[in-house]
């Protein structure tokens, strides 16, 4: 892959991600604390929010993985469903980040 090529598949990916997070706000944090889902979840599981956050981080990297036998055994995965993945996993980090800069731990 070119130089070129990857960054402008990095581009559209940071796009992507930027795009889901903003859609998304309004539907997973309508009290306009966009990390109220986790500290909710956690409240139900008495957990932290970082814990809470990593449960839900799990089911996508479980997936990734699920896609990768997948792919090892030749059984088609589509493109649109690994990039949904890799999105949901890489916005999954970023509101990691921002639970942990809330709570000063970086």
């Amino acid at each position: 892959m070119t130089t070129e090529k990857f960054v402008e598949l990095f581009n559209a990916q940071i796009k992507s991600c930027k795009d889901i997070l903003i859609d998304r706000a309004s539907v997973y944090a309508p009290n306009q604390d966009r990390l109220e889902n986790f500290k909710q979840a956690a409240l139900l599981q008495s957990c932290t929010p970082v814990t809470a956050l990593g449960g839900m981080l799990a089911k996508h990297i479980i997936a990734i993985y699920s896609f990768i036998s997948s792919q090892e055994s030749n059984i088609f995965v589509s493109p649109e469903q690994w990039k949904e993945k890799i999105t949901d996993s890489i916005n999954y980090l970023i509101l990691l980040s921002a639970l942990l800069e809330e709570s000063s731990n970086v």
